[in-house]
């Protein structure tokens, strides 16, 4: 996600004042102003990992696709199998270029055959509308922007069933992972889902954004006696590298392919052809020259994103995420690297500030939850 400075205002969420109340400091995140943390990331990463952490991701884009051909539309579009959907069903796949590189990695909500709820990367949105606009024509199939209809938060760890239930409607236990309802939240109409984006049990909850701020109150004013408390981008990141869920701008972009990302799981060439499906059969066929794989240092340092990978002096590959995992206590991260040198154990440079640094490839994800 980039994070040039631009000359436009920056965009705030309808959480953006309660967010400040609770003592979040503000940055600069892809053109929204967004809480990097509140208390710090260790602690805001270990909420999360042992009890509970409420995440604001009102900035997130939602792309609404109806119509008699919804379904055909969506499997032309993306690389997973719209068909497989059934109602209250989500996926999460790719949005593709007919050159397989990602537009967006998004998820999909069926509603029915013919209504699907699309969940975009914030900074996107304006382009994935723009190209599901584009790629619509000639298909019986309305696409609306709705993301200004929706605020966005995501209650996310071991305790958050705990804790939202009694605010809800909804039998939250009866809600598997990767599915969703509709009911309500603290008396206020909601789409529930069991997703989330830091390997933890937990759920995203939409709601309208006049509605956003209170039920944002109560979750943490009911949460606080057992350990919730307000999340931050800082700590999403960490949570989220741990988990190998890939970053958009960063692990994922226009330049590399699902099957290049190790995402092969999202690639259903059975389904029939789709925008990149001949150049993801070329690459299933044949290799790829390139696989995103984890690592973790060897040597001290924090390899981060764009550290070039060397060997001999030459730069072979790069590193698109890296932190310190505060979960592991290690410093860990992901990288593109040439295919002979993916095989877990292989040992390889990266110049961390200049100066090679050795690193190892390891399984991933990093971190598991005990389920």
């Amino acid at each position: 996600m980039s994070h040039a400075p631009s000359n436009e205002p920056l965009q705030r969420t309808p959480l953006f004042e309660v967010c400040q109340e609770a003592g979040g400091r503000m940055i600069d995140f892809g053109g929204w102003e967004l809480p990097v943390q509140f208390t710090g990331i260790l602690e805001e990463h270990a909420a999360v990992r042992e009890r509970a952490g409420l995440f604001d991701v009102s900035h997130m884009g939602e792309i609404l696709v109806r119509g008699a051909q919804a379904e055909a539309f969506l499997q032309k579009c993306t690389c997973n199998d719209v068909s497989k959907l059934t109602d209250g069903r989500i996926h999460y796949t790719g949005l593709l270029y007919p050159t397989g590189g990602f537009v967006d990695d998004i998820l999909i909500y069926r509603n029915s055959a013919t209504d699907y709820f699309v969940v975009v990367n914030a900074a996107n949105t304006p382009k994935d509308f723009a190209w599901f606009l584009e790629q619509s024509k000639g298909y019986d199939v309305e696409v609306v922007n709705a993301s200004a209809d929706y605020a966005q938060m995501a209650l996310q760890g071991p305790l958050a069933e705990t804790i939202l239930q009694p605010l809800t409607s909804v039998k939250l236990a009866e809600i598997k992972y990767y599915r969703f309802a509709k009911g309500d939240v603290c008396g206020v109409p909601a789409i529930v889902s069991r997703t989330g984006y830091t390997g933890e049990d937990g759920f995203e909850i939409y709601v309208a954004p006049a509605e956003a701020p209170a039920i944002y109150r109560k979750i943490l004013a009911d949460g606080k006696p057992l350990g919730c408390v307000p999340i931050g981008l800082g700590a999403r990141d960490t949570l989220r590298l741990e988990s190998k869920m890939a970053l958009y701008g960063n692990d994922i972009d226009k330049d590399h392919t699902p099957i290049e990302a190790d995402l092969d799981w999202i690639v259903r060439l059975d389904k029939g052809e789709f925008n990149g499906s001949d150049v993801l059969k070329e690459q299933k066929a044949d290799g790829v020259s390139r696989k995103l794989i984890g690592f973790e240092m060897v040597d001290r340092g924090i390899a981060r994103h764009e550290y070039p990978v060397v060997e001999g002096g030459t730069e072979v590959g790069v590193v698109t995420s890296g932190t310190h995992s505060p979960t592991l206590k290690k410093a860990i991260g992901l990288a593109y690297l040439p295919l002979r040198m993916c095989d877990v154990g292989t040992e390889f440079m990266i110049l961390v500030r200049g100066k090679e640094t050795k690193a190892r490839v390891v399984p991933t994800p990093f971190y598991k939850r005990a389920k």
